[in-house]
């Protein structure tokens, strides 16, 4: 797989349907031109440090900010977190935990280990499109990145 576009959102999300929903929020408002999906944590991890299937991508090409579900397979969403901020490849991406989890230890981790901000996932469709809309305004539109 080659992607030669720059990415403009990183989505690792396991769930179809709150995957659709977020690019759909996101397209409606014209906030990313380039969205792309990942559905677990190893890929997450192979898209951004260029391995695997994604080793023709060229890594200056994005993503500007990456939507992070917390509850993945292979890799977990705060193993991916770490493994960013760790990296000097990709310690300054932006990145925003958007999940279901409201427990205490999980916001906490994510902070500690360098998350950008913490979204809980509204369980409403409309509130859902109204939070990625906004998620998308801020971090696409307001928000100055290195």
């Amino acid at each position: 797989m080659n992607i030669k576009n720059i990415v403009d959102v990183l989505l690792v999300e396991d769930n179809p349907q709150d995957a659709e929903l977020t690019i759909r929020a996101l397209k409606k408002q014209h906030l990313a031109n380039q969205i792309h999906t990942v559905e677990d944590g190893a890929e997450a991890l192979d898209f951004l440090f260029c391995r695997g299937q994604y080793a023709s991508r060229v890594e200056s090409d994005g993503p500007k900010v990456v939507l992070l579900d917390l509850k993945l397979p292979k890799i977990n969403g705060l193993e991916v977190l770490r493994a960013m901020k760790q990296d000097e490849r990709t310690h300054f991406i932006p990145v925003v935990v958007v999940t279901s989890s409201r427990e205490d230890p999980d916001i906490k981790e994510a902070y500690a280990l360098g998350v950008n901000s913490y979204v809980v996932k509204p369980v409403g469709f409309q509130e859902f499109i109204k939070a990625m809309t906004q998620v998308g305004l801020y971090w696409l539109l307001v928000n100055q990145g290195p």
